[in-house]
C-alpha cells in the first residue's frame, strides 16, 4: 500500500488515477509472456499482466510462475518456439539413451531443451 493512501476508496483511486492521465487495465486472455537477455529467455505460462499507460508511455506488470531457458526462444509471430539446443547436450541426450543425434535433437526440442526430460523420454518408449 502507497503511503498515505489508508482508507482510500478503490473508486477514488481510479477517479484520481484518470484525472492524472493514468490507465489501467487488466489483460486476462494471455497465455504467455517471452522475455529474452542476453543467453536466457524467460517463459511465463498463463501469467496475469496489467497493463498501465502514463504520460505516454506504457508499463507492463507480469505476475507468475516462469521457467528459464538458455538461449533465445522465438515468440509465437515468429514461427514455433524452439530453444537454441547446445550441441553438448544432443550429445549427453544421444548417449545416454543410445539414439541417433537426430532423434535427441527431436526429443529435446519437444521438452522445451530439458536435457533430463528429453532422456527420460527416450528411455521410456
Amino acid at each position: 500500500m502507497m503511503p498515505g493512501m489508508r482508507g482510500v476508496n478503490p473508486r477514488q483511486m481510479q477517479q484520481a488515477m484518470k484525472k492524472m492521465g493514468i490507465t489501467q487495465e487488466e489483460w486476462d486472455d494471455v497465455d504467455e509472456v517471452i522475455i529474452s537477455r542476453a543467453g536466457k529467455s524467460y517463459i511465463f505460462k498463463k501469467p496475469a499482466v496489467t497493463a498501465i499507460k502514463m504520460q505516454g508511455q506504457n508499463t507492463f506488470q507480469i505476475v507468475g510462475d516462469y521457467k528459464v531457458v538458455e538461449g533465445k526462444v522465438a515468440p509465437a509471430a515468429e514461427g514455433p518456439r524452439k530453444p537454441d539446443i547446445p550441441e553438448e547436450d544432443v550429445e549427453l541426450v544421444a548417449s545416454q539413451a543410445n539414439v541417433s543425434h537426430e532423434e535427441a535433437r527431436a526429443a529435446l526440442e519437444e521438452c522445451d531443451g530439458e536435457p533430463a526430460e528429453a532422456i527420460i523420454k527416450l528411455m521410456s518408449r
